[in-house]
Formats: structure tokens, sequence, C-alpha cells
């Protein structure tokens, strides 16, 4: 049997690694600064780019797929081709993949602060950048499925069912998710409206977590676990039904984002289901990983690479254990729109994908450098302020979100509500927004002392470019047939075959729920007062859209006594026939707008955007003094009314040649009153804009509420 000499290519490892370094630091520092500001609302000054709106999705971008992209695609690199025997592919796929990635982080990095946002929870990004996102990801998977056919190992282990799960499904959730009518190069409109929008954004966002956040650190976690403390998986069959399972389930729980909202019943029930059943698989595969470290408990303590896992893995079931609980509406009345989630979400982040990421770095530096780690202690160091800056992060946040939600639901014996004022629910919970950010610091401080000591270790080492390795060619290979191989084994043995199969089982999911999104949208019940939005308007919405108002507020009201009691009439579906995209929302750091039009006059909102403090004592809503000094553009207001008249808004025939007419019409309607009130503005001022759309909200079935 011939043996064949190859090299493996540590170049793209190490610059995954890197990078998933450096994006991290970002990441986290722009974390830290934004949990500042929800008590220190004016601490950067009043630059447009820097306030919270625009900063929050820049940090979740950054922490989503700037760090943890980048982890992932440094573990595949590293691992795959190991387990494969196989160099990757193509050098060239390698490199574009990697400087591609690097390009759309940095697109996000300006475009984001500067207010070009589709608003959508994990894909923000407007349309040219999903495009590249695409075209990266299938580079990417191209590069790893010629790398399987061209393998010199016959089975495709189980962390590679991961990584071939995560890519086929990420490319599908994405792509359905993105489309878009463009209006110009950096603006666009959501081909869904309402109701069907909020369901796709959410089987997208959550298997955004499921497919991104969860499968290939699960494959990252049966690589390095058993290399790490070199012992076996612990069930070869549990990982057989770990997968499959995981896999087939996942997809179908996105709609418990949405439970009490304005989505049908039958689909809110659906996304619960399944989201319970998902505690099966994902506790089978915590359970793998852990019993995988049996017999291996005292190097659990000296190795940090074992420790990042443990608590990593540990966290991964806390998570997955906790998910499926708040699917349930009962727990989901009491936590959703509220802090808790933030502490949920950040459970999982900061120990689970953060960990395996922090586990694989410690594991991958020091063996492409062939050097020990520069220090142990350094790194036992990051071991527990991380974990410490875990705790203070996690729990306050846990508290303040009960708190939160009991504060808004509490009655007097009268019947009215204890707290009517919304503000109040804000400031008793600032001391635990100060103990996350304590929490933020610590993590970071250990997250810096990692990136040191793998500097050191890197400084101190040589980097092996191209590992020497060698195995028998695949065609050189005995093919043995067991009458007691488990059936799984052929099927390992077929990677397309596998790949389809894997495609399959998340489309089962996709597909019964697309067909219903598309009823949806044609059994909404039509209210015949629901008109489109004026030009004004629209300009208007697109700026609270820019200024990611919707990640501090909501726009659903759910059937709740302490809800209509605060806000008015609960939310219908088709009251929102008309949003591209929908802004229900996901926290309420304020109170939720659907039913604010009307609510004030147009010199309250005019005070409260200049300075929230004035019209709210105790605010921590920034100002927006930009609105009041930038002129309103208007280029693109008839392209707009075109685009959104193509997919569905009824516009009347040729309104878009009188678009701009009638937008100068209203605003200076509201600027006559403003002026009447001593607040002069010119008529073309954004914030005339803004105040014509924030009066529209929840007004046209206003006559329907009592």
């Amino acid at each position: 049997m011939a043996v064949e000499t190859f090299e493996y290519d540590n170049r793209i490892v190490r610059k995954f690694a890197l990078a998933t370094i450096i994006w991290g630091v970002i990441g986290m520092l722009v974390g830290i600064v934004i949990a500042i500001l929800l008590y220190v609302p004016d601490y950067l000054g009043h630059v447009s780019f820097l306030s919270f709106g625009r900063l929050r999705p820049l940090h979740t971008n950054a922490v989503v797929f700037a760090f943890a992209g980048n982890a992932i695609f440094l573990g595949v690199y590293y691992s795959l081709q190991r387990l494969l025997k196989a160099r990757m592919y193509s050098d060239l796929l390698s490199n574009i993949n990697f400087w591609g990635w690097q390009l759309i982080i940095v697109a996000a990095v300006f475009t984001l602060p500067l207010g070009y946002t589709s608003s959508k929870e994990y894909a923000e990004l407007e349309w040219p950048i999903d495009i590249a996102i695409a075209v990266v990801w299938i580079v990417f998977g191209l590069n790893m499925l010629m790398t399987i056919l061209n393998r010199r190992e016959k089975h495709l282990y189980v962390a590679i069912w991961f990584y071939i799960g995560t890519f086929v499904t990420v490319a599908m959730l994405h792509i359905g998710n993105s489309l878009a009518i463009p209006v110009s190069f950096l603006k666009s409109y959501s081909v869904y409206a309402g109701v069907q929008d909020a369901l796709v954004q959410w089987w997208y966002g959550h298997n955004a977590v499921a497919f991104f956040l969860t499968t290939p650190f699960l494959g990252i976690m049966y690589y390095f676990i058993p290399k790490a403390s070199n012992r076996p998986v612990y069930s070869y069959k549990l990982s057989i039904v770990h997968f499959w399972a995981l896999v087939f389930i996942y997809i179908w729980a996105g709609p418990h984002h949405l439970l009490y909202t304005a989505l049908p019943e039958w689909a809110q029930a659906l996304g619960t289901v399944f989201s319970v059943t998902l505690v099966a698989p994902s506790w089978g595969g915590m359970i793998n990983g852990l019993l995988t470290l049996r017999g291996a408990w005292d190097r659990v303590r000296q190795d940090p690479v074992l420790k990042f896992m443990v608590v990593g893995i540990t966290a991964y079931g806390m998570a997955t254990f906790e998910g499926p609980m708040l699917s349930l509406k009962n727990v989901n009345a009491l936590t959703h729109y509220t802090d808790y989630i933030i502490g949920h979400v950040h459970l999982g982040a900061l120990a689970w994908n953060c960990g395996l990421a922090e586990a694989i770095l410690y594991y991958i530096i020091p063996r492409i450098y062939a050097k020990p780690l520069y220090s142990l202690r350094l790194a036992n160091f990051h071991f527990w302020m991380s974990t410490i800056g875990i705790v203070f992060y996690v729990i306050p946040l846990y508290i303040g979100g009960i708190t939160q939600s009991l504060m808004w639901k509490q009655f007097t014996k009268e019947g009215a509500l204890l707290y009517p004022n919304f503000l109040d629910t804000v400031t008793q919970i600032v001391p635990m927004y100060v103990m996350r950010s304590v929490g933020g610091m610590m993590y970071l401080t250990g997250f810096l002392a990692m990136a040191y000591n793998l500097f050191k270790t890197m400084r101190s080492g040589t980097f092996v470019p191209g590992e020497q390795a060698s195995a028998p060619a695949l065609s050189d290979q005995a093919e043995h047939a067991d009458p007691k191989e488990h059936k799984h084994r052929i099927l390992e043995r077929k990677p397309l075959v596998f790949t389809a199969l894997t495609l399959v089982a998340v489309l089962i999911g996709g597909i019964i729920e697309f067909v219903p999104i598309a009823m949806v949208r044609t059994n909404i019940p039509t209210i015949a007062s629901v008109k489109p939005y004026s030009p004004l308007e629209l300009e208007g919405r697109d700026i609270y859209i820019r200024e990611g108002c919707n990640t501090c507020h909501s726009q659903m009201i759910r059937p709740f006594r302490s809800e209509t009691e605060r806000y008015g009439e609960y939310s219908k579906a088709g009251e929102f026939v008309y949003d591209h995209p929908f802004l229900w929302g996901s926290k309420r750091t304020g109170p939720d707008l659907h039913r604010v039009g009307g609510k004030y006059n147009h010199a309250w909102h005019f005070q409260h955007m200049k300075n929230p403090r004035t019209t709210s004592p105790g605010s921590i809503m920034p100002a927006y003094p930009w609105m009041f000094e930038n002129v309103l553009d208007t280029s693109l207001t008839s392209k707009k009314v075109r685009a959104l008249s193509t997919i569905g808004v009824d516009y009347p025939p040729f309104y878009d040649k009188i678009a701009l007419t009638e937008l100068n019409v209203q605003a200076a309607q509201i600027a006559d009153t403003l002026k009447k009130d001593g607040m002069p503005i010119d008529a073309n001022r954004e914030i005339v804009a803004l105040i014509a759309y924030l009066q529209r909200l929840g007004t046209d079935i206003k006559a329907e509420v009592k």
C-alpha cells in the first residue's frame, strides 16, 4: 500500500486565529461601551455614529460574525484537514474565504454606525453586503466539500457532519431571509411585510443561533475534546442521534420568539412544541461531550483547553434547557421583552461560543508554533476572570429582567397599574446595568490576558507553515465488509449523499414553515382603515430604523391586561401589512410605541428627541440633536414609493410622481404647529419626518380602541 506525503496548511489557520483574537477584542470593547451607555447615555457626547442604537448592531455583528465567525473557520480549517488527512482543496479558495470575510466585517464596521441597516436581528447588513456574504460562504462550502471528496480517510467523523450541516443550512437561511428589493446602493426594503416578515426573520434569527453559533461549535467540541483529553468520544450512537435530531428539530423552533404576538396561534404552537423537543438532542450532545472526559478529570484541572471546554459545554446544556423553557407561553409571558433574555443569550455567547473559541486558540497556537503555552498561570487567570465575569454579567440581568416584568404587570387593589410610568421600571434596574458592565470588563480583562499569552507564545516559537503528514491514498485502502458495522457507517463513506440528506432534513421544516408563511400573507384579515405610510411618514420610519430605535422600543402590544391598560388596544395582524420590514422588536428598554400616535403633541416629541430628560426625568434614552440639524434627504423618496409598490404596498397609480409634493405639504403642517408652540424648525429637517412617523403609529384603528 503506497503512502502519500503531504502538508497541512497552517497559514490559513494562523490568519483565522489572529482575526479571531483581534475581532474578539473589538467586539467585546464595543459591548462594554454600549453597556455603559445604558446608564450614562451621553458619555460619548452627541455624535450620531456613536449612539447606542447604531453601536448595538455593530456589537452583535462583531461578536457573532467577526469573532465567532472567524473562530468557526479557525476550528474547521484546522480540524478538517487532520480528520480527512488532506490539505484544503484550494489555497486560493481558503484565502478568498479569509480576506472576503474580513472585508465583509470591515464593511459592517463602516455601514452600521453610519445608519445603513435593514433593522433585522443578526441580519442588519444591507443588500450588497448580503450578496458578498453569500458568495464567500459558498466559497467556504465549496472548499470544504472538495476537500472531503479528496480525502484520505474513508469515514466522515462526527465533527464533519456538523460542519456540513452548518454550511448547507446557513446558506439556505441567509438567502431566504435576505430577499429584498433595492432602492439604492445601500438602501433596500424586505420583500416580506408584517407578520410574514416576522416569521421569516425568526425562522432565520433563531436558526442563526442554531446553525452558526451551535452546530459548528458542536463539531469543534467533537474534535477538540477527544484530542485534548486523549479519550475517544463517549458514544458513537449518541453522536448519530444528536446530529440528525438536532438538524431536523432546530429548524422549526423560530416562532417561539413571537409568542403572544399577532402571529397566528398555530405557528406559535408549532414553535413551542419543537422548542421543548430540542431539550433531548441538545442534552444528548452535552452528555456525550462531558462523558468523553471520564477518567480524564485530573487533566481538566491542569489543562486550560479542557477547563474552557467543560465550562462551555456545561453552559451549552444550561442554555439549551433554559431556551425551551422560555418558549413555554407562561414562562415567555414573564420574560419576553425583558433583560432576562439578554442574560440568557450572553450565557451561551460568553461561556459556550467564546469559551470554545478560547479553548481552541489555546490548543492550536502552541502546536502551529511548536512551542508550549507561554504561561499556564496567565491562562488560569484568564479562566477565572472570564468565569466570574460571566456570573457578574448574567445574574444581574436575570434579576433585572424578572424585576422589570413583575413591575410591568403589577396592579393596585383598585385595579390600576401600580407603575403606570414605564420609566419607573427602568430606573429600578440601573444598578443591574452597572454590575453587568463590571462583569463585561472582567471578561474582557481575561480575554486580553489570553491575547498577551498567545502572542508571547507566538513570539517565542517558530511558525510551522506546512505541517508534514502522511497517509495511504483513499483508492488504495481496502474495503472491508463487516456485518456488524453500523448502517450509518455506510452513509459516512458517501459525502455527497450525506450532504443531500442533511439538506433534506432541514428543508422539511423550512418548507413546512414557508408554505404557511405564504398562507399567512393571504389569510391576514384586512382592515379597511389601514393605509400605506405617507411619503413623509415613510422617510420618518427610515430615520427610526437608521437610529436603531427598534433595539429599545417594541411595536407589538400583546393581549395582556397589563399591556392594554398601559398602551392601548392590542396589536392586530392586519395593521402591519405595509410594514417592510416589521419592527415588533425584541427588547423593551423603553415603552412600546405601537399606539404612541396622538398620545403626545408634536412639541412633546420635539423636546423628547432633543433632550429626553426634559420630558422624562431620569430617562436613559440618548438625545438626537443631529436630527434638528440634518436636512431630510428626499432624493430617494419617489424611488422608495415605486419599490414598495412593486412588493405589494397599495399606493395609487403614479403616486411616486406626487410623493414629494405631499411630503412637503405634510412637513409644512407639522412645522407650523411646532412654531405655534414656540419651537420653530425648518420643515425640511429630519425631526419633522420622525414626528410624522411617530404620530402615525397605531392610529389606523384608533376609532376601535375603547
